[in-house]
């Protein structure tokens, strides 16, 4: 095992108690609908031992070749009644036209299931899941990413995916799960992440732990990784981060940290291109100029 894995390994086992992994995801196909410029499948995934877990896969019209594919993760921005929605109708920080029209006709399929507590997986408020996945030795991060591992696992599965050509993409607290599931999982070849640049150690020196929900919380974290080593575990496949100098849930300094750390990893690994920070003079939106450099990378790497 190398150093990379075995930091994997440990990364891992702070997630606490997670379910078992059966050896296939079930699908449930609920509906096909076609949405003009692309296919919308609407599913129920069972990707852990609780309930199936509502999904849409959206994917292009024309095409008989095996697909790269987009794992899209939801943000969240209080908007607990949204969920993969987002990927169909953009939040209002995100640009119009929603991740499933643009992802689409460039030719890629797209996936985004329902995170816990959001969308139709909503009913008990984020706090109460938290503290009761706390109580039964479980994390509810360590859940959320355990659902998207199967999720990528349901991708490999599927006859119209090419399993070597998967991509994660995502705002906010999606941004946050793309690189996170990208340092734990190597079958994601791309990472994107908007918006979603948090190091721990700024966000505590600068009191901004409170602009933050609970659901990302991981107990004993600091004391083994900073922001900047869980995503040198990416390295070195390509990632391309995007953020706002003025977004105060990402503190300007922390921005620098991550960026010259990971500049540094990827010059060590011989691919220093691989490796992107994309900084504008916004707050936490994503604006049409990360749009295009989100579309333009995924076009290039993936």
């Amino acid at each position: 095992m190398d150093y990379q894995d075995s930091q994997r390994q440990k990364l891992f086992s702070l997630l606490g108690d997670l379910p078992e992994k059966t050896d296939v995801v079930k699908e449930r196909k609920i509906a096909e609908i076609d949405k003009g410029s692309y296919i919308l499948e609407v599913l129920l995934l069972d990707l852990n031992e609780n309930d199936p877990v509502p999904a849409y896969f959206a994917r292009p019209k024309e095409g008989n070749v095996k697909l790269p594919v987009v794992l899209f993760n939801h943000s969240h921005g209080g908007n607990y009644h949204i969920g993969k929605t987002e990927l169909i109708q953009s939040s209002d920080y995100l640009q119009k036209a929603s991740y499933a029209e643009e992802l689409t006709a460039l030719g890629y399929g797209v996936l985004c299931i329902d995170m816990w507590g959001f969308g139709e997986r909503r009913g008990k408020a984020e706090s109460e899941l938290f503290k009761e996945m706390l109580w039964k030795g479980q994390v509810m991060w360590g859940m959320m990413i355990f659902d998207n591992m199967r999720a990528v696992d349901y991708l490999t599965s599927r006859e119209d995916v090419d399993s070597a050509r998967i991509a994660t993409v995502g705002m906010s607290m999606g941004g946050l799960m793309a690189w996170w599931l990208s340092a734990l999982d190597v079958r994601i070849k791309v990472c994107v992440d908007i918006a979603g640049q948090v190091d721990a150690q700024t966000l505590i020196e600068k009191r901004g732990l409170d602009h933050h929900s609970f659901y990302s919380y991981v107990p004993s974290l600091l004391k083994y990784f900073q922001t900047a080593d869980i995503q040198a575990l990416i390295a070195p496949r390509p990632h391309l981060s995007v953020v706002g100098n003025d977004d105060r849930l990402t503190p300007f300094e922390g921005l620098t940290i991550i960026d010259e750390a990971l500049k540094e990893k990827y010059t060590q690994e011989n691919h220093p291109e691989n490796w992107q920070m994309l900084r504008y003079q916004c707050g936490h939106i994503e604006t049409a100029a990360m749009r295009s450099e989100v579309c333009a990378f995924l076009q290039r790497k993936l």
